[in-house]
């Protein structure tokens, strides 16, 4: 029989597992299943700079169009949706439920380059896309100065 010595390197972890490690350590009452973030009405959101302004897109996948709001107000805009939980019938037993539709609400703070009367949104396949075009560009005419 050969005998295998394991070190307990605690200090070579790094900061992320420790933390982790923590969390995941907590009694099954206070973990539930779902993500943290998933549960204070957080949705991951991309966003890209195009040729002609700005893509912004939303994963919120299981919700329909009229679920959704999205609105512009002094500069902030705001994506908003929310869904109510659906019926259940009590012949139905639940044996293990890992998802549900929550409502969530992100705001983003958009500058002045970005035209808000021209905002599009489309939502297909669980991607909400809203595409915020730039302001045109006005420039003066060039004018010459005559010296007196």
């Amino acid at each position: 029989m050969t005998n295998s010595k394991f070190h307990n390197r605690n200090f070579d972890r790094s900061f992320d597992n420790i933390v982790d490690e923590l969390f995941t350590g907590l009694p099954v009452v206070l973990n539930d299943g779902y993500n943290f973030l998933t549960k204070q009405g957080y949705v991951p959101v991309n966003i890209k700079e195009v040729n002609n302004g700005y893509s912004l897109e939303v994963i919120a996948p299981g919700f329909e169009k009229t679920d959704f709001k999205v609105n512009v107000d002094s500069n902030v805009l705001t994506i908003s949706a929310e869904r109510k939980a659906e019926e259940q019938s009590q012949t139905e037993k639940q044996i293990r439920k890992e998802y549900s539709y929550r409502s969530f609400k992100r705001s983003f703070t958009i500058d002045d380059k970005i035209d808000a009367t021209a905002i599009e949104a489309s939502y297909v396949n669980g991607v909400l896309r809203l595409n915020l075009p730039k302001k045109a560009e006005v420039r003066e005419a060039a004018k010459d100065i005559t010296i007196k």
